[in-house]
Order: structure tokens, then sequence, then C-alpha cells
């Protein structure tokens, strides 16, 4: 059973604050996007890899991943307009592999672990779709401007992390009548009427967003095990 990767590059990170997309930027002297192929490719569970990739950045894909001569890692794929266009696009591009299953994940987000892209891909078996996420454990407010209005509640409240993985057949028809403007795929997934499973991600598996999170990723790097380019 073939388990396809679909790493999603194409964003231009403006919060971030550099002159570059922020999974081009340095970690631990290579680029971040480089830090989450090789995550993934460390898993035996993946047979194969595509990175979505904004059409002008050809160039800083090609160097950030420089030297990784596995293969199954395949060209990129030129996204679109939106993430969720992005996402389509590469969807298709797996169409001739036609996989049974694949993973949908942020390229700023490199640590991912073997353990979590397994424990996505387990309820594939009984349900179309899973995701990682976090439960919520603070208080949450309403606010209005600067003052607190009124608690919510957080029960059943979970903060959505990737990967998100899927029934290859089932998430493609559904990104093919999906909303262009969904932010994330289980949104994608359930406006289609696919049961998606909440497994529970790791702190770890955090997104690099703004400046301090790539500072965090640095010291995470200086704890973790490197990772071997083959």
């Amino acid at each position: 059973m073939t388990n396809a990767a679909l790493i999603v590059a194409a964003g231009r990170g403006s919060r971030m604050m550099r002159d570059m997309p922020k999974q081009y930027l340095m970690l631990g002297g290579r680029a971040v996007l480089w830090h989450t192929v090789q995550a993934f490719l460390a898993s035996e569970q993946i047979n194969l890899l595509r990175v979505v990739i904004h059409p002008d950045d050809r160039g800083l894909y090609d160097s950030a991943v420089a030297g990784i001569g596995d293969a199954r890692l395949r060209d990129p794929v030129s996204g679109g307009a939106s993430r969720a266009a992005s996402v389509r696009l590469g969807l298709e591009a797996l169409q001739d592999e036609s996989p049974a299953h694949v993973l949908i994940h942020d390229a700023a987000r490199p640590f991912c672990t073997a353990g979590l892209i397994a424990a996505v891909l387990e309820p594939l078996a009984e349900v179309e779709g899973a995701f990682a996420a976090l439960p919520v454990v603070d208080a949450l407010w309403k606010a209005d401007g600067t003052n607190a209005i009124t608690p919510v509640t957080r029960d059943g409240l979970w903060r959505a992390q990737t990967p998100q993985a899927f029934r290859y057949d089932a998430i493609l028809a559904a990104h093919a009548k999906g909303d262009a403007d969904a932010t994330d795929d289980v949104a994608i997934a359930r406006s289609a009427g696919l049961t998606v499973r909440v497994v529970e991600g790791a702190e770890e598996n955090f997104k690099i967003t703004l400046p301090r999170d790539l500072e965090r990723a640095e010291q995470m790097l200086l704890t973790c095990q490197p990772i071997v380019p083959r």
C-alpha cells in the first residue's frame, strides 16, 4: 500500500519579516525545508514525496534539497494562488502514482516524527482522514478589543497541526469541488462529508511562523538527534 507525502512550501511567510520565504531560511546550517523533507524520508512508511513550491522558488528549492539522494523525493510541483489551490495541484501531480494514502504537511513544521506519521496513518483503515492536533488546555475568553467579555468553553477544542492524512482518492475528489479559500485540508474534507479523526500531536511539531519560532527551532536542534542525509 503506497503512502505519499505532500509538503506544502508555496507560501510567502510574510510574518517572518525576512527577505525570503521561511521554508528556505537556515536552521542549523540547512534550510528549514531540508529538515522537513528529511523528517518524512526518515519514515519507512513513506513511499514517495513531492514538495509544492512557488513558481518563482525553483532555485531556492534546488539549493534547499541539494544532497538528498533518496529516490522517493520526486520533482517539485508549482503551487497556486492559495494554500488550497497549491494542495489541489500537488494532489493532481500524484495521480500517475495512484497512492492509497497521502499525508499533507506544512513545510515550516520541521520536527514531525516517524511516530506521528504512523499515528495519523493508522485510522485510515477505518475512516477517510486523520490529523494531528493538540487539545486546548488554557482558559479561553472572547474579547472586545482589549477588554474581556465572556469565557468560551474549551471542551472539545483542538489546535490543528499537520500532517493531515487522507485516503488519496477521497481527498482528491474533495479538493476538486472544495473551497479555494479553506485554511486547511480537514476543512475541505469535512465540507465533502468525509469522516476525519483527531490524533494527538506534539508540542515539538510546531510551525515556524515568527522570528522567535526560528530561535526556538535552533534551540531544539541542540537537543535533537541530527538527521543524516541519505
